[in-house]
């Protein structure tokens, strides 16, 4: 065995310390990128994603170079180790790696053109003197024009920092938006379990219930409220699940407003 010295670059992802803590990053990584694929001169765009967007399969649709295609996707879903803000519009973008059109193909340039803003953007781990853990969920219902399903997405942070997130389509069909809220939050609430094993196999077991935010307060009465309904019969081993994480005071569903 060899002494390296302290970490600094491995496997494409940057890291530096200081004094405000650690931060990762895949800078390099991300020029790379750009210059493999001639977007390094072009114009950068705000956003990952256009709002509302109605990417598809359609019959219609003209195909483009699928091998470079996936090729891209997947250097990006490797990127997003590092840069959340682009999980969703990857998680976006690797759901037509069977069959992409040229459509497909500008979303996935435009998320090039977003990463040329800042192509050092990265996470930063500080120390807060706390190591409570909370996460944050929310969910699109029937945001899928393909099949109507929903895209649920969570985010954890253990000591005030950001260590988790994911932006997954749902298995099955929501009726509601109120169902589709409540399948987001079981994930959630499985992350947040498994954060709280890590920790206490480490040493670090959390002494108060961990916060999960929603911002959808039908499925935060739902998840606190035991008689069954027409709402939430379609989520039965969801909400007994999540019950019994509450009934132990394991976790907690404080409300967010949506605009926060």
């Amino acid at each position: 065995m060899k002494d390296l010295g302290d970490l600094k670059y491995f496997l494409g992802i940057e890291v530096a310390r200081g004094r405000s803590g650690i931060f990762l990053c895949q800078w390099k990584y991300v020029l790379d990128l750009l210059t493999e694929t001639g977007l390094l001169d072009c114009r950068p765009v705000d956003t990952p994603i256009e709002q509302n967007h109605k990417l598809a399969e359609y019959p219609d649709q003209v195909s483009t170079d699928r091998a470079r295609y996936q090729r891209l996707v997947g250097r990006l879903i490797y990127l997003s180790h590092t840069r959340p803000d682009v999980a969703y519009a990857v998680s976006v973008v690797s759901q037509f790696m069977h069959n992409p059109s040229e459509a497909h193909m500008d979303a996935v340039v435009r998320i090039l053109r977003y990463l040329n803003t800042a192509p050092g953007k990265g996470l930063m781990f500080s120390k807060h003197n706390h190591l409570e853990v909370s996460g944050f969920t929310d969910a699109d219902w029937a945001g899928c024009i393909t099949d109507q399903r929903s895209t649920s997405g969570y985010f954890t942070f253990v000591g005030g920092n950001l260590v988790t997130w994911r932006s997954k389509k749902q298995k099955v069909v929501a009726r509601s938006s109120a169902e589709a809220e409540y399948r987001g939050m079981a994930h959630g609430v499985c992350e947040l379990l498994w954060l709280r094993n890590l920790l206490r196999d480490l040493g670090f077991k959390p002494k108060q219930a961990m916060k999960l935010h929603c911002d959808n307060k039908a499925a935060i009465d739902i998840s606190q409220n035991p008689v069954q309904h027409d709402r939430t019969k379609h989520v039965e081993v969801d909400r007994h699940f999540i019950k019994e994480k509450l009934d132990v005071k394991l976790i907690d569903f404080p409300f967010v407003p949506t605009e926060e």
